[in-house]
C-alpha cells in the first residue's frame, strides 16, 4: 500500500481518538473504581494522544510545506509559490485544519495537566472530562471532517490561503492565541465539573486552576486585541471593532471568564458565590463551543468566519450535550454549592465584585442578542435584517463606565463592610481625580460625553492605583526603614498577584483611553490626490508621487508612494496598496499607517491605481491615540504574566487523593 501523508496523517488521526477513548474508559474506570494503575494508565495515555495528534500536525505541515496536492486540504487551500510562513499558518486558515489545531492544543493541555498536576482528588475526574472534550474534537478530525483526505486525481496546484490571511503577519499569530485561550478556559471547566462530581466544591478546584484559568483569560485578551490590530491593517477600514459576529463571539467568553476571575477571590475570601461561579465557569466553556458553531456552521457571514462546513450540527449538538450535562450537574449537586454564607454589606469589597459580575453578564447577554437575534428572525420567517454597531455602542457604552468606575473603588473597599472614614477619604481623592481630568479634557475642547466621562474615570483609577500602592507599601517603608523604591521592588516580587493585577487595571485604562479618543474624535475622508501636488489635511500635507507596482512572493502589489508634510517638513513617506495573491479575483487593501503616540495618520487607496491618471482616490484617516490601544494590550500582557510567575515562599498545600474527608461546603 502507498503510504502517502494522507495516510499517514489520516492513520495519526484515528490513532489519537483510539487512544483518547481508551484515556476516557480508564480514566473513568479508574476514578469510580479509585484503582491506581487504572488512573496512572490514562494519563500516560493522555500522553500518547498528544504525541499521536503531533504527529498528524506535523504529517500536515509536511504536505503544506512539500506541497502535496493529494492531500485535499493541501489542493484547496495552498498554493506552490506561497511564501512558507503562509503555507505554515495555511494549517489553521480553513475549517478542516483549524479543528486539527483546536484538538492538538487540547491534547498539549490535558498532557501537561497529567503530568503536572499534584496527586489531588479532583484529578482523575477533571483529566476524564479534559480526555471527554479532545474525544470529541478528536472524533471531528477523524470522522467528519479529516484534512487528509487523499485525492485519486490531484491538481498540479491550489488556489491558496483566503487573501484576507495572507496580508499580514499577525494571521500567524492571532488564532493561535484565540485557540490557547478557547483551551485554556477548558481546565477550570474540567475542574468545576470533577468538584461537582466528587462533592468538592470548595476552593480546592479554583486554587488548583488559578494560573491556567489566567493563562487562558490572558491568551484570549491577547487574541482579541491582535485581531483588532489586523483590522486595523489588513481590511482598509481604519477599525478595529466592528461588533461583528464572529468578533462578539470570541467577546463573550472573554466577558464571563473576566467575571468568573474577579468572582473567585470573593469565594476565596468569603466562601460566597460557589453556585455563581461554577455556572460562570460552565458558561464561559459553552459559549467557546457556541462561538466554535457560529464560526464553523455558515450561520453568520463575516470575514472571520469559516464558511459552511459538515462540523456545524456536531457542534451545535455537542454545545447542547454540553450545556445540558453541565447545568444536570449543578442541579444535582445543588445542596453542595448553594450559598450560605450572606452579604454582609453592599458597600464592600465582594458587594462590589458581584455588581461588577452582574454588569459583565448583562454585557455578555446584550452581545449574544445582538448577535443572534438576526439568525432567530431569518429562521422564523426568512427576512435579513442586522444589528449593527449603532445598537452595541448604545447599550454598552454606559455599562463600561459603570465597570470603570466600579474597577476603581473596589479594590480600596475592605472585606464585609467599609469604614465611612476610610472610604470618605478614599472617594474624596478619587473624585478629586476625576474632576481634574474631565476638566482637563473639557478645556482642550473635548465635549462628547463618552469621552470626557472615559477620561475622567481614567483619572478616577489612576488616583485608586496610587492609593493602593501607597497604602500597601507606606507603611512597609516605615516598619523596616527602607526607603520607598526598594520597599516597592520587594512589594512587587512578594505580592505579585496584587500587583499584577493593579498593572493589568493599569492597561485597562490605557486600552479605555485609547478606544474612547479614537473612536469619539476620529477624522475621515475620501481625498483625490494629483501626483506632485500637495493636498492639506489637518496638520498635515500630502502628496502622491507616482503609483507603483511590485511582484513578490505569490503576491502583486499595485500602490502609490504618498509623502507626508508637516511643518513644511517631510516627516514621512507613506505607500498605500492593493494586493492580488494568485489567481484569486479578490483584492486585498492595504494601508499604511504613521503610527505616533498622539494620533495615527491611516491611507488606503479608495479605487483603481490607473498608472495613466493624473491622480488617485485615498481614504485618509486620522485617529487619537489608536496606538495606546496596542500600548495597553502590552501592560495587560505584562501584568498577567508577572501575576502568573509564583510568589516568593512555600508552595501552598494540596489535599493527596487518598485523603479522607470532605471540603466543607
Amino acid at each position: 500500500m502507498d503510504l502517502s501523508l494522507g495516510t499517514l496523517g489520516s492513520a495519526a488521526s484515528a490513532l489519537a481518538l483510539g487512544l483518547a477513548v481508551y484515556a476516557l474508559i480508564a480514566g473513568i474506570a479508574g476514578a469510580v473504581r479509585r484503582d491506581a494503575r487504572l488512573q496512572t494508565s490514562a494519563r500516560l495515555t493522555a500522553v500518547a494522544v498528544f504525541l499521536a495528534a503531533t504527529t498528524a500536525v506535523i504529517v500536515m505541515q509536511a504536505a503544506l510545506l512539500t506541497d502535496d496536492f493529494s492531500v485535499k486540504y493541501v489542493a484547496e487551500h495552498s498554493r506552490i509559490d506561497s511564501p512558507i510562513w503562509v503555507k505554515v499558518v495555511t494549517l489553521w486558515a480553513a475549517l478542516e485544519g483549524s479543528v486539527l489545531l483546536w484538538a492538538w492544543l487540547l491534547t498539549g493541555y490535558t498532557a501537561v495537566l497529567a503530568l503536572t498536576t499534584p496527586n489531588h482528588a479532583l484529578r482523575p475526574w477533571a483529566l476524564v472530562i479534559m480526555q471527554g472534550v479532545q474525544v470529541f474534537f478528536l472524533g471531528v478530525v477523524a470522522l467528519v471532517a479529516n484534512p487528509f483526505v487523499v485525492l485519486a486525481n490531484p491538481p498540479f496546484d491550489g488556489p491558496g490561503a483566503n487573501p484576507l490571511l495572507q496580508n499580514h503577519w499577525m494571521m500567524a499569530v492571532h488564532p493561535v492565541l484565540m485557540y490557547l485561550g478557547f483551551v485554556g478556559l477548558t481546565v477550570p471547566f474540567a475542574f468545576a465539573m470533577a468538584a461537582l462530581i466528587t462533592r468538592r466544591p470548595g476552593t480546592e478546584w479554583m486554587q488548583l486552576t488559578r494560573r491556567w484559568t489566567l493563562a487562558g483569560w490572558g491568551f484570549l485578551t491577547a487574541a482579541i486585541i491582535a485581531g483588532g490590530w489586523w483590522s486595523y491593517e489588513v481590511l482598509g477600514w481604519g477599525g478595529y471593532w466592528a461588533w461583528d459576529p464572529v468578533e462578539n463571539v470570541s467577546f463573550m467568553p472573554w466577558l464571563t471568564a473576566t467575571a468568573f476571575i474577579h468572582s473567585v477571590q470573593v469565594q476565596e475570601r468569603r466562601r460566597m458565590l460557589k453556585s455563581w461561579n461554577v455556572l460562570l465557569i460552565v458558561l464561559t466553556f459553552a459559549l467557546t463551543i457556541l462561538g466554535t458553531f457560529l464560526t464553523r456552521s455558515g450561520v453568520v457571514s463575516s470575514v472571520h468566519a469559516f464558511g459552511d462546513g459538515p462540523v456545524g450540527p456536531v457542534f451545535l449538538g455537542f454545545f447542547v450535550l454540553v450545556t445540558l450535562l453541565s447545568l444536570g450537574l449543578v442541579a444535582w449537586r445543588w445542596d453542595q454549592v448553594r450559598d450560605r454564607a450572606e452579604l454582609d454589606a453592599a458597600v464592600s469589597r465582594e458587594g462590589a465584585f458581584l455588581l461588577v459580575n452582574v454588569v459583565f453578564l448583562a454585557l455578555t447577554f446584550m452581545v449574544l442578542i445582538g448577535t443572534l437575534f438576526p439568525l432567530i428572525v431569518e429562521a422564523v420567517n426568512g427576512a435579513r435584517v442586522t444589528v449593527g454597531a449603532p445598537f452595541f455602542d448604545v447599550v454598552s457604552l454606559p455599562m463600561w463606565m459603570l465597570v470603570l468606575l466600579l474597577m476603581g473603588i473596589g479594590p480600596l473597599l475592605p472585606w464585609r463592610k467599609a469604614e465611612t472614614q476610610s472610604l470618605a477619604r478614599n472617594l474624596a481623592w478619587m473624585t478629586g481625580g476625576l474632576v481634574l481630568a474631565a476638566g482637563g479634557a473639557l478645556a482642550f475642547g473635548l465635549r462628547e460625553i463618552y469621552p470626557v466621562l472615559t477620561i475622567g474615570l481614567a483619572g478616577w483609577n489612576l488616583v485608586s492605583l496610587g492609593l493602593l500602592l501607597v497604602g500597601a507599601v507606606v507603611p512597609r517603608a516605615r516598619l523596616t526603614g527602607r526607603g520607598l523604591a526598594t520597599t516597592t521592588m520587594r512589594y512587587a516580587f512578594e505580592q505579585r498577584r496584587k500587583v499584577g493585577s493593579m498593572v493589568v487595571h493599569f492597561g485597562v485604562v490605557v486600552v479605555a483611553l485609547g478606544i474612547a479618543a479614537s473612536s469619539g474624535y476620529r477624522t475621515d475622508v475620501q481625498l483625490r490626490l494629483p501626483y506632485g501636488e500637495p493636498v492639506a489635511f489637518g496638520q498635515y500635507e500630502l502628496q502622491a508621487l507616482a503609483p507603483f507596482s511590485e511582484r513578490g512572493a505569490g503576491r502583486v502589489s499595485v500602490g502609490v508612494e504618498v509623502a507626508v508634510f508637516q511643518g513644511g517638513r517631510q516627516v514621512d513617506l507613506l505607500r498605500p496598496h492593493i494586493n492580488a495573491f494568485g489567481n484569486s479575483s479578490m483584492t486585498v487593501p492595504t494601508a499604511a499607517v504613521r503610527y505616533t503616540l498622539g494620533h495615527d495618520l491611516y491611507l488606503s487607496v479608495a479605487g483603481a491605481v490607473d498608472p495613466t491618471a493624473d491622480g488617485v482616490i485615498m481614504r485618509v484617516i486620522q485617529s487619537p491615540l489608536v496606538t495606546w490601544i496596542w500600548f495597553g494590550a502590552v501592560i495587560l500582557a505584562l501584568g498577567t504574566v508577572w501575576t502568573l510567575v509564583p510568589p516568593r515562599g512555600p508552595a501552598p498545600a494540596v489535599v493527596p487523593a487518598g485523603a479522607t474527608g470532605r471540603a466543607r461546603a
